[in-house]
């Protein structure tokens, strides 16, 4: 049965949506809100935080969108851009991502300190720092757990303090014309000279750059997944809601001129002022309590990646899950900033990293929507304009905030991705992954010259058809079409046997120019060779050096005896080659029916038997693909069977088609467990247009022939190359 990782201890509520929400009500929320209001007016006000959140919701939807697509492991927003741009670009920008964590921590505790020094004003300042900085430190060390434990108090302190806030006994002052549309410069002409719309909006923008305070914590989420998605959007709609209705509060209880020059305003017009004074006080820590937290989740996960020096010491987790020496190197450095006493010269560089984080986010998702790669069918799937809105807001943010520490943090992200491009190595996909495999012809170059490997998450059905006779080939042709349409592709390999190369050429011509003309990519060549294995196994090996080399080879039920050991001498070259296999058996009457429905037969092996070894030993990734990618070409019913020896495994087994369907993450989809022998199983299950089986390592010719009949349908039979993957 399927093992539970210990480190997965953290639900969507706790692991998510309260350090999300936490970090977003921050300092700006209660000093800040009301100067929007009164430079901007409460249209203005809106109209700012409708962009600001705008921009925060449409990255919180590419990056729930991302999180049901993938399985994240430690590093949040990291381990997304690792897995998704390869490791040049996770780890360019995961730096930066990390550095904003001591430096955001040293921030919110010298804001912790301003609050403190306003009700004791004699206490030394670093004294104050340092006092805070120990204690909540020493509160992430204990563990993740005890910190989230007490942000729950912080929580806490932050509801009482709105609740002062909207509950207080202030004057009413109604909302006059300045209040509706703000004191910009020239407006009122008799008023105050405010600041324009864009600067308001500088000043406010910081405050929703905290939606990545859950995601840091996917390696320790018992559903990342679903946690993610939930918990960060959540939390957006609930800060969103909270930010609206202090604006609608503030503009009724204060004049414009109090607006603007008021930084005390929920102090001074709050129920009770002790009570804002404390959720202030909580916001800085909760701020800063999460950068402790998550940051050495971040640098964990890259020293794991082998991109950091001394790697293996940071990248060490403790028995008991934390990563311990990642916490001790963040600490030190948020020791370090501390020591500089003032930020606020960089604190531009802060936003401008988050907020190139987020550009990649939504990046990612409107590029692997755009290329429809097979591995990118996120559960939950959002429209085209969200991650593009997000993307170009996330620039205009960045110019707009500050344009100089903008082109700054670039640089940074250009030079860092440049060093770690140039330097080769780690844990890497490199620059094969799916998207630049799809976007630019050089990756593919770089991905040769480096010789990293095939990315799984780029994997799409790229066929070696073996042509012996092209008018057999048309019977197959509507198949060849289905799967490897749209991003597929297919070689044809016709084999003269005697006969001329210019004929037989000739006639194959026309057959790859109609795959062509149904969008599929395809090439086609003549060899001349007499016997058909020794030709195939030629191109097999030849074609090995190829960028865009065939992932798998297709082949139709031999219906002669006499050609099963030449068969098999194919398959088993194809294994050494790490070429999948798809053995065709058509049904001679019924062919592939109305192309309706699709039954997937899974191996079961027994109650000790779990999802990973089922994943990484034998044929079940390439029966998903398969089956996933005629679900949406036929628009059909999928059904995932599996067949058990006794009763008393049924529930076993269902739970394990649970699991693989839920990591395939396959959608619409029937589960049946049957009990008795295989073959009986299969004649008595509902019929279907297709099965789609594992094919053994030495092929059983005549039990594929069988299966053909008692099924009652075409049977496609799959082998595993070892380059698949239906969980990427």
């Amino acid at each position: 049965m399927p093992t539970v990782d210990p480190r997965r201890r953290f639900g969507t509520f706790t692991g998510v949506f309260v350090p999300t929400l936490l970090t977003i009500l921050g300092v700006i929320m209660y000093v800040r809100v009301g100067w929007v209001v009164g430079n901007a007016g409460l249209i203005g006000a809106w109209l700012i935080m409708a962009l600001a959140l705008g921009i925060t919701a449409a990255t919180g939807l590419s990056l729930s969108s991302i999180a049901t697509n993938t399985r994240i492991g430690d590093g949040g927003a990291y381990a997304i851009m690792n897995r998704s741009l390869g490791f040049e670009v996770g780890a360019s920008i995961g730096i930066p991502l990390y550095l904003t964590r001591p430096l955001g921590t040293a921030m919110y505790i010298f804001g912790f300190r301003e609050g403190w020094l306003w009700l004791f004003p004699t206490h030394n300042a670093m004294l104050v720092d340092v006092g805070v900085f120990v204690l909540l430190w020493g509160t992430a060390w204990i563990s993740a757990e005890f910190a989230f434990r007490v942000q729950y108090v912080i929580m806490g302190l932050i509801g009482a303090s709105l609740v002062s806030i909207l509950a207080s006994e202030g004057a009413i002052l109604g909302i006059d014309e300045a209040q509706w549309f703000g004191t910009y410069p020239g407006f009122p002409e008799d008023g105050f000279q405010g600041t324009d719309f864009w600067a308001v909006f500088a000043v406010f923008f910081p405050a929703t750059t905290g939606i990545l305070a859950g995601a840091n914590m996917s390696g320790e989420l018992r559903d990342p997944r679903r946690a993610i998605a939930v918990g960060t959007l959540s939390a957006i709609v609930v800060s969103t809601v909270i930010y609206f209705a202090l604006t609608l509060w503030a503009v009724q209880v204060a004049t414009p001129e109090e607006l603007v020059s008021d930084y005390n305003l929920f102090l001074d017009k709050a129920r009770w002022g002790w009570a804002v004074l404390a959720g202030l006080l909580g916001a800085t820590a909760s701020s800063a309590l999460a950068g402790l937290v998550g940051g050495p989740r971040i640098v964990m996960a890259m020293g794991q990646h082998k991109l950091l020096p001394f790697s293996d010491w940071v990248g060490f987790v403790g028995d008991d899950g934390e990563p311990r020496n990642a916490m001790l190197l963040t600490g030190g450095l948020t020791a370090v900033c501390l020591l500089m006493r003032d930020l606020n010269a960089i604190a531009p560089l802060l936003t401008m990293f988050f907020l190139i984080t987020y550009g990649a986010l939504n990046f990612v998702v409107l590029l692997e929507q755009s290329l429809g790669v097979v591995s990118f069918r996120p559960t939950l799937k959002i429209p085209r304009w969200v991650p593009l809105f997000g993307l170009l807001g996330t620039l205009l943010a960045m110019f707009i905030v500050s344009p100089t520490f903008g082109f700054i943090s670039l640089m940074v992200v250009f030079a860092l991705y440049v060093f770690f491009e140039r330097r080769g190595v780690g844990q890497s996909t490199g620059v094969s992954s799916s998207i630049f495999q799809s976007v630019a012809e050089w990756a593919a170059q770089r991905v040769l010259e480096r010789d990293n490997g095939e990315s799984v998450r780029a994997w799409k059905p790229s066929f070696l058809v073996p042509v012996e006779d092209p008018d057999e080939l048309r019977g197959e042709y509507s198949f060849l079409v289905d799967v490897a349409r749209p991003e597929g592709s297919v070689k044809l390999l016709a084999l003269t046997r005697g006969r001329s190369l210019a004929q037989l050429e000739a006639r194959v011509a026309p057959l790859g120019r109609s795959f062509r003309d149904d969008g599929v990519n395809c090439t086609w060549s003549a060899v001349e060779e007499e016997e058909f294995g020794d030709g195939v196994i030629a191109a097999l090996q030849a074609l090995q050096s190829a960028f865009f080399r065939p992932n798998m080879l297709f082949l139709t039920l031999p219906d002669l005896e006499d050609r099963h050991e030449e068969f098999a001498r194919l398959i088993e070259q194809a294994r050494a080659t790490r070429v999948g296999v798809t053995l065709l058996g058509l049904h001679p009457r019924a062919g592939l029916g109305r192309r309706r429905s699709i039954n997937l037969w899974l191996r079961w092996q027994g109650l000790d038997w779990d999802v990973d070894q089922a994943f990484s030993v034998g044929s079940l990734n390439l029966t998903l693909l398969m089956g996933y990618r005629l679900q949406q070409q036929w628009g059909a019913d999928l059904r995932v069977i599996t067949v058990v020896p006794e009763d008393d495994e049924v529930g076993a087994a269902r739970e394990y088609l649970e699991e693989v369907v839920d990591l395939a993450r396959l959608s619409v989809v029937g589960m049946e467990v049957l009990v008795g022998g295989f073959e009986d199983c299969v004649g008595a299950a509902e019929e279907a247009d297709l099965a789609v089986m594992g094919l053994q390592r030495r092929p059983d010719f005549a039990f594929v022939s069988r299966m053909v009949e008692t099924s009652r349908s075409s049977c496609l039979m799959v082998l595993d190359s070892g380059r698949e993957s239906a969980r990427s």
